[in-house]
């Protein structure tokens, strides 16, 4: 195997149409991996014969584990052949999901659940890939359509799992989605382009310079800064939404309540727009504007909570103006090092979902503080500071700004 990681080559090919676009499949598969059992949570106490709790402090083992795998598997792809880090990855990811199917404690299922959260950060490693080979001209173009594929996941898997789980229940779900993560193992190895590491580092110096990078970098401290503030108000928003619909006057069931997520699929298609125009304009412009339209779309569903046709066409703007944003926020952190950004994304994306973890912990209970309307308020907030942050950035640097 030494030999043929030799041969790898280390240029960085044009990644075809057809290959970007299974990345975008292959990001939204590992992405949703963390979600599916949610929904099903009180089947799966009941199988277990736990409470709900115990059964929900399992579940909460997964984005911890995603954190674990954006910090030490993410790096992997700048220092090894991706194709062969990723079809490991997603390797890992079918057996641990597999794995999960057969636990009978609530003890075995935190672990199985933490060990595929841990391979479900296989999403960043895409991107990070995506960043490097796919040329300067194009990797905001690239890069939004591969992270199109990672919020599909983010909003599929929980909608996905919840209709598998009701039709063949959860244990079969499960398998499910362990069979489509080993067939993309394959597929993986198959399909990347055959190149080798870009990291000029060895991987243990890597990770022990990334806490470092924050302090060297500032588009990354930028970058992360803002994108924590924004991802913690979409966060805040989604969690926020399902309290607030699923209690008095409305009582709406989960499933009904899970269909709003479709609304956020239409704001999808403005990841490829958005990548577009950062390739022509740069970052700033379609940070700002994403923001701008995001903002209001949140203050205005503050009144029409009642009113599903305005809160689904509010939802799908909020969602498309921070999907924008995230595509322009996330090529400044590639270009920092195009030769081998994934240490950068690594960084970057630990501090973007710690902010989202913040708020969804925040939504849930915001409701009951201060209301639907002060929790719309409070990521209304969130996002005017990730434009201010974006603002003052550009005033000292003049035009060389407009590359953040």
């Amino acid at each position: 195997m030494t030999t043929e990681l030799a041969k790898e080559s280390t240029t960085a090919p044009v990644l075809r149409s057809p290959v970007v676009l299974f990345m975008a499949v292959a990001a939204a598969l590992g992405t949703a991996a963390i979600y599916p059992l949610q929904p099903a949570i009180a089947d799966v106490a009941r199988s277990l014969g736990s409470s709900t709790a115990a059964a929900g402090i399992a579940l909460a083992c997964g984005p911890a584990g995603y954190l674990i795998g954006l910090g030490l598997l993410v790096p992997l792809v700048d220092r090894f052949p991706p194709r062969y880090v990723l079809a490991a990855q997603f390797s890992a990811l079918g057996l641990s999901i597999g794995a999960t199917s057969l636990v009978s404690t609530s003890w075995l299922l935190g672990l199985c659940v933490l060990l595929s959260g841990v391979c479900s950060s296989v999403g960043a490693g895409l991107s990070s890939v995506a960043g490097r080979l796919s040329g300067t001209g194009r990797r905001a173009t690239v890069l939004g359509i591969v992270t199109a594929g990672i919020s599909a996941g983010i909003l599929l898997g929980r909608m996905t799992g919840g209709w598998l789980a009701d039709a063949v229940g959860w244990r079969a779900m499960l398998l499910a989605f362990a069979a489509a993560s080993l067939v993309i193992a394959a597929a993986t190895w198959l399909l990347l382009p055959r190149v080798g590491g870009g990291a000029r580092s060895g991987y243990l110096a890597t990770l022990r310079s990334m806490p470092g990078l924050f302090v060297r970098f500032a588009p990354l401290r930028l970058a992360a800064a803002r994108g924590a503030a924004w991802f913690f108000a979409f966060c805040a928003i989604w969690a926020g939404l399902a309290v607030a619909l699923s209690g008095p006057p409305y009582g709406y069931s989960a499933e009904r309540i899970g269909l709003y997520a479709l609304a956020g699929l239409t704001g999808i298609l403005a990841t490829r727009a958005a990548g577009v125009l950062t390739d022509r304009l740069g970052a700033r412009p379609v940070i700002l504007a994403g923001l701008a339209i995001a903002a209001v779309a949140s203050a205005a569903m503050g009144f029409v909570l009642g009113s599903p046709g305005l809160m689904v066409a509010c939802l799908a703007l909020f969602d498309a103006g921070l999907f924008a944003a995230q595509v322009a926020n996330q090529s400044t952190v590639l270009a920092i090092d195009p030769q081998a950004p994934a240490r950068f994304n690594s960084a970057y994306m630990i501090v973007y979902f710690v902010g989202g973890s913040l708020g969804t912990a925040f939504g849930a209970v915001a409701v009951a503080w201060i209301g639907w309307s002060g929790t719309t308020a409070a990521a209304v907030a969130a996002i005017a500071v990730g434009a201010a942050i974006t603002v003052a950035a550009a005033r000292p640097q003049g035009r060389r700004a407009q590359a953040r």
